[in-house]
């Protein structure tokens, strides 16, 4: 395989691929990434309420065209998905696609429900998000990754940090970073906590002094399962990803 794989970064807020670029420069630096951004995807899905036919499309064709551009000797090795609510039109577009694709979020599920595994009940997982319409698909993402291990269901902990988002797209990063830290004082005993959107992940300082179990985020997990599957060979369609 090349040294330096081509990896493709697909977001859907403005606020994301700055973390995703960050996770890719430490966890994999020898890969060259680049972004792909609709930010008017989240805004769409806010107000239609649901993932329709139309956002699938338009999901397939940014997924086209992120496997399709080349440098003339290398097309991308594997995409990465930075928008977590959105898990359904991902799975298509990995369905579509012969190179690895991985979604937000998985690889943080994944990492979080090996640390439930064996604890009684199935354990509980805190995921804590800025944007509340994504609560609702990514517990069923959750739920779903369990069934798939044949793993005891974890009672899922939602928590919106709210007026977060707002300030972060305000400019008020610190402002963020704050709400977010005040969100996740307010959890409970977990087993662990997933940073559930990649725009939040620069709140992880301020979150892990408040939170003694451990601390995942969504872009370092992600950008640690693709390259596993990248370096593993990836696979055909959506069997590469699960």
């Amino acid at each position: 395989m090349n040294a330096a794989p081509r990896i493709g970064l697909i977001s859907a807020l403005a606020q994301s691929p700055g973390p995703a670029m960050a996770a890719m420069g430490e966890i994999w630096p020898e890969a060259w990434a680049h972004n792909l951004l609709d930010d008017s995807l989240a805004a769409d899905y806010a107000t239609l309420g649901e993932i329709t036919p139309a956002i699938v499309d338009r999901f397939l064709a940014l997924g086209r065209y992120a496997a399709s551009v080349s440098d003339g000797t290398r097309k991308p090795a594997g995409i990465l998905f930075t928008c977590s609510a959105f898990r359904p039109a991902i799975d298509r577009v990995k369905a579509d696609l012969a190179i690895p694709v991985v979604s937000p979020n998985e690889g943080a599920f994944d990492e979080a429900l090996d640390i439930c595994a064996g604890v009684d009940g199935g354990g509980r997982i805190a995921v804590l998000l800025t944007f509340a319409g994504s609560l609702a698909p990514l517990t069923g993402e959750i739920e779903m990754i369990a069934r798939a291990r044949g793993q005891n269901l974890p009672e899922v902990v939602g928590i919106v940090a709210d007026g977060a988002l707002p300030a972060l797209q305000a400019g008020d990063e610190a402002g963020h970073d704050r709400l977010a830290a005040q969100a996740a004082a307010t959890i409970g005993k977990v087993d662990v906590t997933v940073i559930g959107q990649f725009s939040m992940a620069r709140a992880l300082p301020l979150v892990t002094r408040l939170r003694p179990e451990p601390v995942l985020t969504t872009p370092h997990a992600a950008v640690r399962k693709l390259r596993r599957l990248v370096e593993a060979g990836g696979g055909i369609g959506g069997v590469h990803a699960q």
